[in-house]
């Protein structure tokens, strides 16, 4: 076993534990939670309880390793190992009692990611990643869509937390969108999202103003499956389309309208 079998094992285990964490909580009547940057930006204990878990685990396991986390930030990130960590990707939907919410994980070494695991636990479904090995679902290999007719597609795409105070806030870009593609779809988790697009559920996805353990673990897993990832704004933090190359030189124009 190589040291990023070793590394993979791990993260995986981090993710389904997160994730039986997540299910003692979810529709739970008692569930807490509060805001953070505004209204629509939720925390709640089930997020708090699944970071406390995965840090204190790479603690354990890999004390040489830093951490970046949603929730608390970046512990010697400057270190060449570091694992970049959303401990519940989608809480709004998981406040709610909806179903699409993840735990996403990825491994970098000097920035690049080695390592990428999302698991969703109320649907079963865990993805994962090595570099340079593919991306996998439930241990059985996925390839992203080569659908070539973007009237066909469907697509993905989600808001920003700003979109009340920015304008800037992606319904330009979805205007462009609707009319051209079969549909588009929001589920609230921009770790399935971009696994969905490796696997070809998705023909594209795209989103701004998105966080790096947002789509750290998901980029390698949408990568690995022949997707194209493209960085689209340089000011708005991630912002990234993720689209199958037989599709990108339609879908590109509706997006960056300014770039074509």
């Amino acid at each position: 076993m190589t040291e990023l079998d070793k590394f993979l094992e791990a993260a995986i285990e981090m993710a389904r534990a997160a994730g039986e964490i997540q299910m003692r909580y979810f529709r739970a009547p008692m569930l807490e939670s509060e805001t953070k940057q505004n209204s629509f930006d939720v925390v709640t204990e089930a997020d708090m309880e699944s970071e406390r878990f995965i840090k204190a685990y790479i603690s354990e396991h890999f004390p040489e390793h830093g951490i970046i986390s949603e929730e608390s930030g970046a512990e010697h990130s400057s270190r060449d190992w570091r694992w970049v960590v959303d401990p519940l990707d989608g809480t709004t939907n998981f406040n709610n009692g909806l179903p699409v919410f993840s735990v996403s994980i990825a491994l970098e070494f000097k920035g690049e990611a080695m390592i990428g695991v999302v698991y969703a636990p109320y649907l079963r479904e865990l993805f994962h990643s090595v570099k340079g090995r593919g991306a996998f679902l439930n241990g059985k290999e996925i390839r992203c869509s080569s659908r070539m007719e973007l009237n066909q597609a469907v697509v993905a795409t989600g808001m920003p937390y700003d979109r009340a105070d920015n304008p800037d806030n992606n319904l330009a870009e979805i205007e462009r969108v609707v009319c051209n593609v079969r549909g588009t779809r929001r589920l609230g988790s921009a770790a399935i999202d971009l696994c969905y697009t490796a696997a070809g559920f998705y023909d594209a996805y795209w989103e701004l103003n998105l966080k790096r353990w947002d789509v750290a673990a998901g980029i390698l897993i949408a990568k690995e499956s022949g997707a194209v990832v493209e960085s689209i704004r340089k000011d708005r933090n991630c912002s990234i389309l993720v689209c199958a190359p037989s599709l990108l030189d339609q879908f590109r124009p509706l997006i960056c309208p300014d770039k074509v």
